[in-house]
């Protein structure tokens, strides 16, 4: 049992007085007693009260459940009613102010003190929800602004970023097609070179050294260039799907032939053509990209001499390739970034390449819907498997 100060709102006398020896005979302290919801009003006005008891039926103009409506606004002290009605209407009226409690006269001494603690209880304990509440609606403010200001700071450094990516583009792609023409032109310059040195000339072997020299050189670069245009593309969101009609053989034979004519160690490809529909529809260029660096990469990590499969086949409206090398293969440590830009595995040793171009394989094959996987083991060789969808 614990002390309260309560304030009495009874308009009997004689059972207020008795509700007040009640009360006091339990350590309750009582404020005052007021026998219209007027004097209640003021008597909260002036003291600190833990709970009311509160009579439905005042002399005043103000009857209990008014007072009680002013109480809840005002001061947020639990009220208990209490009256010797229990009809519904009368019932009905009092549910809509929300009191701790409601106890019919005449009451039971005991009944209404446990009647009082629970009211308190139930009081304070809602008080400490509502504390809660606006404990974490405070911070649910506090955090909505911390990740406003925190988006807005991501918002400018994205836009900052893709500004800054732009930019990069933009010199990449004209800086790359600044180069194209020079190189052009380089390259056209070292073939006369060639041609001239085929008649007499005293210097005529240095020429064709030196000329090829040039014109490997500018085929690298220039196919570096093209890589990097290629992505430049790619990061602008401007790699398409085209497609067009493909006569297969014709394909099949520029691919071979170009990949062939810049082979230097010695390597042979086996082409191994099943049977393919005269023509298909896809995205050539997407395409020769494709098989055309599968192939050129299989020669560069060859050894000298060896061969390369080339397996090509068509089923379901789906064209099937593997490429097989016996080359220097792809640790297993590092196969997980082999399509990575720039990657290059740590057992390439001194071969030239960008890193780009299974990457660039990667990327088209996105763009035409199409799958690769690998097998590799190391200075054994490695083997692709393309599948891509046509029409």
């Amino acid at each position: 049992m614990f002390t309260l100060k309560i304030l009495i709102v009874e308009d009997d006398s004689v059972s207020a007085l008795l509700l007040q020896r009640a009360l006091e005979k339990n350590a309750h302290q009582i404020v005052g007693i007021a026998d219209t919801g007027e004097k209640a009003l003021d008597l909260l006005e002036e003291n600190f009260v833990d709970i009311v008891m509160m009579d439905i039926n005042l002399a005043g103009e103000l009857d209990g459940i008014k007072t009680t409506e002013i109480i809840n606004e005002k001061y947020d002290i639990p009220v208990v009613y209490l009256s010797a009605s229990s009809d519904a209407e009368t019932l009905n009226k009092v549910v809509g102010t929300n009191p701790s409690a409601y106890v019919i006269k005449p009451f039971n001494i005991r009944e209404l003190n446990m009647v009082i603690e629970l009211a308190i209880f139930k009081d304070r304990k809602e008080k400490e929800l509502q504390k809660l509440n606006n404990e974490l609606e405070e911070k649910v403010k506090q955090r909505t602004a911390e990740l406003y200001e925190a988006n807005k700071e991501l918002t400018k450094a994205l836009e900052k970023e893709r500004e800054i990516n732009e930019l990069k583009s933009r010199i990449v792609l004209n800086v790359s097609h600044g180069f194209k023409t020079p190189l052009t032109s380089i390259l056209s310059s070292a073939q006369l070179l060639q041609i001239y040195a085929e008649r007499e000339h005293p210097m005529k072997q240095k020429i064709t050294k030196h000329a090829f020299k040039i014109e490997h050189s500018v085929r690298a670069l220039n196919n570096l260039l093209t890589s990097v245009l290629f992505f430049g593309k790619a990061d602008e969101n401007k790699l398409e799907f085209r497609p067009k009609k493909i006569f297969t053989g014709a394909f099949v034979k520029e691919l071979l032939d170009t990949v062939r004519a810049g082979i230097e160690n010695g390597v042979i490809i086996n082409a191994e053509i099943g049977e393919l529909p005269k023509t298909i529809t896809s995205d050539p260029e997407l395409m020769y990209q494709v098989f055309e660096n599968l192939l050129s990469n299989a020669v560069k990590y060859s050894k000298d001499g060896r061969e390369i499969d080339f397996k090509l086949s068509f089923e379901d409206n789906k064209l099937l390739a593997q490429v097989v090398d016996e080359g220097i293969g792809v640790p297993k440590s590092e196969q997980g970034k082999l399509f990575d830009r720039f990657f290059r595995a740590k057992n390439v040793g001194i071969v030239e390449g960008s890193g780009l171009g299974l990457s660039i394989v990667r990327k088209c094959l996105d763009v035409l819907n199409g799958d690769i996987t690998f097998e590799s083991e190391l200075d054994k060789g490695t083997t692709f498997f393309v599948t891509i969808p046509v029409k």
